[in-house]
């Protein structure tokens, strides 16, 4: 990331796949409203970041996780001068089902009760997988992930509520989502989405908001990128990410990519095409990082 204040890197380890994995420090970022498939399990190394997140703002600082269910809308920024510090790990829902299954008694789809969570001991372990992954090290960045995962399912875990759809409001909202998910590179507008479904644009706009969190042009750019995501993994240049996806240009692309995902395509694709690239550093050297840590618990 250019910039002598701001780093981060965003990167996959081959021996622990469906697992995106974060370090970075961020100051003047600005994460707009957005979801992510995966869980977000980020432990904060210094300073404080701000989220929204369920109607009202979320504080975590040195010690403490912010924890995300997929798919449910949150923001991000610094909450100190100097922003914050952190490393994350984003699961797969299927992976957490999993470790749930085996190791808790929840029944259902399994999920995070609060978005915050100050416990050192699971910071510290999220971490140390960041370190075992960037050092190579499979059978320890494996066992740690889980490890870190159970504790944090039997300190703060519980089966996710179901998406209730029984509203006509919220049965129309699902449709429109679909719609907007098939034309997403040439989707319609406000108004001709609401009179294909009989129903006026700022009912619409009300019934989606309340179903998914966001209107439906920040749910479009929310998933626009998800998509864009799918494609660089897949081998897509940007440029051509960007216009599939429904994006002018790729500058266009990158603005918003940037926001959601914290590092521009062009870095994000490059990590993923080595999954192993020694050439990558990380925000602080890996024992260095560990060892501030554990110097703070």
């Amino acid at each position: 990331m250019a910039g002598s204040t701001e780093r981060a890197r965003h990167w996959q380890y081959a021996e622990l796949p469906g697992v995106d994995l974060l370090r970075a420090r961020f100051v003047e970022k600005i994460f707009v409203r957005h979801t992510h498939e995966n869980f977000v399990i980020a432990a904060i190394s210094h300073g404080v970041e701000v989220f929204h997140h369920g109607g009202g703002d979320q504080y975590a600082g040195p010690g403490a996780l912010a924890l995300v269910n997929p798919d449910t809308p949150h923001t991000g920024r610094a909450g100190v001068p100097e922003g914050w510090r952190y490393g994350a790990v984003y699961p797969s829902p299927e992976l957490v089902a999993e470790i749930a299954a085996e190791t808790t008694t929840i029944r259902g789809t399994p999920g995070f009760s609060s978005p915050v969570l100050d416990d050192a001991h699971a910071a510290g372990l999220v971490h140390e997988v960041l370190r075992a992954a960037e050092e190579g090290n499979a059978l320890a960045a494996d066992t740690l992930l889980r490890v870190a995962v159970t504790r944090l399912l039997r300190l703060n875990g519980g089966p996710l509520p179901q998406r209730a759809v029984h509203t006509a409001g919220a049965r129309i909202a699902v449709r429109a989502r679909a719609v907007l998910e098939e034309r997403m590179a040439e989707p319609p507008t406000l108004e001709r989405l609401a009179a294909d479904f009989g129903t006026s644009p700022f009912a619409l706009l009300r019934a989606f908001r309340d179903t998914y969190g966001m209107p439906p042009h920040t749910w479009l750019t929310d998933a626009r990128v998800r998509r864009a995501r799918h494609l660089l993994d897949a081998g897509s240049a940007p440029a051509e990410a960007a216009v599939a996806v429904g994006f002018t240009d790729q500058p266009h692309l990158n603005r918003h990519f940037s926001r959601i995902v914290g590092v521009p395509p062009g870095a994000y694709q490059r990590e993923r095409k080595n999954v192993q690239d020694a050439d990558g550093r990380p925000d602080l050297p890996s024992r260095a990082w560990q060892n501030r840590q554990h110097s703070q618990t």
